[in-house]
């Protein structure tokens, strides 16, 4: 078990990168996009940079999840199935993970997540309010939480936006509502997988105990602009958080080409 591998500074700029990741995170999600290239660059190990950033992750949907808990936006016994749906699909992805590959989910991902991006840019009035909704009980608890909890096991970027439009377009919530049910699934998820991540014995706990704690703070900021502000905050931060993963993925599968096929222009 190691508790830190980096220097006192680089553990408190580690802080505030994870502080800034988690307010992201909690309205938009994508805070993965800050804290895991921070953790590599301060040279940590991949494996030890995916452990500790499992770990912040955990601090920051918890935060945010209690804060929407309290205030009453999301009633616990009545996200019970979806919650236990959620832990089980995320224990299978992340044991599936151990004995696949996830070349070609890496390969198509971005193009499911910029097509998020781009149905909440082109369609302005997509959880505005309400709807009717269209899935209830085991069949949602199955599709928004077992396998989007599979797919935050098994590969994870963009997990909190994928739970999130499950919430709008199957349950008919409006955004705000929807983005405070999806930080609650996307905590059941974080900690299962976290287990796994303890188990394997690669997280650094030090730094990431710091990091969680930057996180609590970072994700009870954003989760109060949710409540407060809501539509007029979440949908721009999705669209850009959706080009910008998107962007990152496409470059860390294709970097090389893209800057040959630039080169040969």
């Amino acid at each position: 078990m190691e508790w830190f591998v980096v220097s006192p500074l680089v553990v408190v700029a580690l802080f505030f990168v994870a502080l800034a990741a988690a307010f992201i995170d909690s309205i938009a999600g994508g805070g993965g996009l800050l804290t895991v290239p921070a953790l590599l660059a301060a040279g940590l190990s991949p494996a030890q940079a995916l452990a500790t950033n499992k770990l912040q992750s955990v601090g920051g949907s918890f935060s945010a999840s209690l804060y929407f808990v309290r205030r009453g936006a999301v009633k616990l016994r009545e996200q019970r199935l979806n919650i236990a749906m959620t832990f089980i699909g995320a224990i299978i992805g992340t044991l599936t993970i151990q004995h696949l590959r996830a070349d070609v989910l890496r390969q198509i991902l971005p193009l499911f997540i910029i097509s998020i991006g781009l149905w909440f840019l082109l369609m302005p009035r997509l959880g505005e309010e309400d709807r009717e909704r269209r899935l209830y009980g085991l069949p949602f608890a199955l599709i928004g939480g077992g396998c989007v909890g599979f797919y935050d096991g098994f590969f994870g970027p963009g997990a909190g936006s994928f739970y999130a439009l499950g919430f709008v377009t199957l349950c008919g919530y409006n955004l705000a509502k929807a983005t405070a049910h999806a930080k609650v699934l996307n905590f059941t998820s974080n900690f299962s997988s976290l287990l796994f991540f303890i188990l394997g014995g690669k997280l650094v706990w030090g730094t990431g105990l710091v990091m969680l704690i930057g996180a609590f703070c970072g994700a009870r900021l954003g989760a109060r602009l949710v409540l407060s502000r809501g539509q007029q905050l979440i949908r721009p931060m999705v669209v850009v958080v959706s080009v910008v993963m998107s962007a990152k993925l496409l470059w860390d599968g294709h970097g090389t080409a893209i800057l040959a096929w630039f080169s040969g222009l």
